[in-house]
C-alpha cells in the first residue's frame, strides 16, 4: 500500500486511518484539523485554526521530507464560505508561486464542529 507517515508534532488520528501515506513519489495527507497536538484541543476562532490547520500539515510534510512547495493539490473544506477570504489570505501566506491545483467547499458540518479542515496531496521527485 504504501509507507504511513506520523509524527508527535501534527494531531494523532482519531479513526483508522494514517496522518499520511506516501506511496510511489506521492504523499497523501490526511485531513487535518485544528486540534494543537500538545493539548489535543481545539483552537478558537477562525484566523487560529486555520494557522493550527497549516501547521498540523507542515508537521506531517516535515516528518516526511516534503514541504508546501511540493504541494500539487489542497482541498480545504470549510463551515462558511463567509470565512473564505481570512482562510484565502492566511493559507496564501504559506504558499508561493507556481501554487498548487485547489478545491474550496463549504460543508454542513466537520468533525469536532471545526470551522475549517484541509488535506494535501505532495508530489516528490
Amino acid at each position: 500500500m504504501g509507507e504511513a507517515i506520523f509524527t508527535s508534532k501534527a494531531p494523532a488520528a482519531i479513526g483508522p486511518y494514517s496522518q499520511a501515506i506516501k506511496a510511489g513519489d506521492f504523499i497523501y495527507v490526511s485531513g487535518q484539523i485544528p486540534l494543537d497536538p500538545s493539548t489535543g484541543e481545539v483552537v478558537e476562532g477562525i484566523e487560529k485554526q486555520t494557522e493550527q490547520v497549516l501547521q498540523n500539515l507542515k508537521a506531517i510534510l516535515d516528518e516526511a521530507g516534503a514541504t508546501f512547495r511540493e504541494v500539487v493539490k489542497f482541498t480545504i473544506y470549510l463551515k462558511s464560505m463567509d470565512d473564505f477570504a481570512t482562510v484565502n489570505e492566511i493559507y496564501g501566506s504559506y504558499l508561493a508561486e507556481p501554487y498548487p491545483a485547489r478545491a474550496t467547499v463549504e460543508v454542513s458540518r466537520l468533525p469536532k464542529d471545526v470551522l475549517v479542515e484541509m488535506d494535501v496531496i505532495c508530489y516528490q521527485k
